[in-house]
């Protein structure tokens, strides 16, 4: 039943997202999570503090967030009915924990006008979804962004949180959240959150490793050259520097026969990145509009996973 749900909650974000009406009257799960991770920061990594009690203090805020989020949801989830009201209503709580269509609009807001030749429009929307400092980025630049920007959060947004979910329900795909969230907040390497994030990052390596390559395999299926990009994937995964992203930037970078990752720049600081497919050309503008349509043929295939699942298992 849990797979069913967990295709009812792809469709519903699909359909309709997480409009904004009720987000300006009631926020959002992410929103309330972050409020609490924000308070728990602020406490618990004072630069009084000494690096192993940062640590300390981190991981307390790991297991107080996880396990919180975790708790509320299996008691949702005890409350719900059984059969086909319980599976809608599941998919329709977990729909709020999937970024299917955010994902899509805030790509597309960078292929709109980038496609239009409007770059100044292009490097606002690019800032909106990575640190890099849009005004070092060209063309090329700001459609590799967005296609890496893609590509990592076809996994973190869309893919792990259902794979949880379709493992442990609205409590996995709830902790899946809780810990991806605390990642995004307090799990850098800079030197605030060198130690107090540190388990964060840790656990968010973790949950993502079955789910980094199981969405490199959906866009290597999705790809209109599949053994290509598996083959890319394979080979260039784990240049990336991350143990996860690459797996799925590298699929969509073969699968589009064109490069991602490389050298880029976060502020004054100049990140030097190995290529990824590093023999193929920069991404063009229509490039980023392939990219979007090799998502949307993963996510109809993710779908498709999911409703053999759902008719297996029922």
């Amino acid at each position: 039943m849990t797979a069913a749900a967990m295709l009812v909650a792809i469709a519903i974000d699909g359909a309709i997202g997480w409009p904004n009406w009720v987000y300006s009257r009631i926020g959002h799960p992410v929103t309330w999570l972050g409020a609490l991770i924000s308070v728990l920061e602020k406490h618990g990594n004072r630069t009084a503090y000494s690096s192993g009690t940062r640590l300390a203090m981190g991981t307390l805020t790991v297991v107080i967030c996880v396990g919180a989020t975790v708790s509320m949801a299996w008691v949702v989830a005890s409350l719900l009915p059984e059969g086909y009201a319980g599976v809608l209503l599941t998919g329709l709580l977990a729909a709020s924990l999937v970024a299917t269509r955010s994902l899509y609009d805030h790509v597309a807001a960078v292929a709109t006008p980038l496609t239009k030749g409007d770059l100044e429009g292009a490097r606002r929307a690019v800032a909106m979804i990575v640190g890099r400092d849009p005004a070092q980025l060209d063309t090329s630049a700001i459609a590799r962004a967005a296609l890496e920007s893609l590509a990592e959060n076809t996994s973190d947004g869309v893919v792990a949180p259902i794979f949880w979910g379709g493992v442990f329900g609205l409590p996995g795909i709830a902790g899946y959240k809780a810990i991806n969230t605390l990642d995004s907040m307090i799990g850098h390497r800079s030197d605030r959150y060198l130690y107090f994030g540190r388990s964060a990052a840790r656990l968010d390596d973790l949950v993502n490793l079955i789910p980094a390559r199981l969405t490199g395999l959906l866009f290597c299926v999705a790809a209109r050259n599949p053994r290509t990009a598996f083959r890319v994937m394979r080979r260039d995964a784990r240049a990336h520097r991350s143990p996860n992203a690459g797996w799925p930037e590298a699929a969509m970078a073969g699968g589009l026969g064109i490069r991602l990752s490389g050298p880029r720049v976060y502020g004054t600081e100049t990140s030097e990145e190995p290529w990824l497919n590093g023999t193929c050309p920069d991404p063009t503008p229509e490039d980023l509009s392939r990219g979007l349509r090799l998502y949307l043929r993963s996510m109809l295939g993710l779908g498709g996973v999911l409703a053999v699942l759902a008719m297996l298992t029922w």
